[in-house]
């Protein structure tokens, strides 16, 4: 009778082993500068407005120039930041660990891909976490836009309250 409690008690233990390491890390693309580029014109405009917004705005934090990418309204569904383009350049320019970069000539986050359609585009990226015990592991974060006139009028994350 020990027997066939002890199938379900081998299988627990080998799920739990490989749950451990099912995951496959993610990693960004290899030519991240060409995921901004389509050859519709309208979805290569998109895409370049939100590169423009990665690199310019939240990499190198130039957020002097955020009326170049955002439209006055920019309706924001993070629940940490206002709406409008004065609110979001106020959460940015607010926060001292993100200080302006010198220069700004190349994008360098680890964007996984890029999709553009109807009038949405959404960047995703690879984002590093850490688990209840410490460990680190890979995930993403996606940026997704509204483009209205070649500037984000509405914005997406994933970003929860603390």
């Amino acid at each position: 009778m020990k027997l066939p409690m002890a199938v379900p008690v081998a299988f627990a233990a080998l799920l739990s082993g490989a749950l451990a390491f099912a995951q496959e890390p993610v990693t960004p693309a290899s030519d991240v500068e060409s995921l901004f580029k389509d050859k519709n014109k309208k979805l290569n405009e998109m895409k370049q407005a939100a590169y423009h917004i990665e690199k310019e705005l939240l990499q190198c934090n130039y957020w002097d120039q955020a009326d170049k990418w955002l439209t006055e309204r920019y309706l924001q569904h993070n629940p940490l930041v206002a709406s409008g383009r004065a609110g979001v350049v106020k959460f940015f320019n607010n926060n001292p660990n993100r200080p302006r970069a010198a220069s700004c000539e190349k994008l360098t986050a680890p964007v996984v891909a890029v999709v553009a359609d109807g009038d949405l585009v959404t960047v995703v990226t690879v984002a590093n976490r850490k688990d209840s015990k410490g460990n680190p592991y890979t995930t993403t974060w996606f940026d997704m836009w509204r483009i209205v006139n070649g500037k984000a009028d509405e914005h997406w994350d994933p970003q929860t309250k603390p």
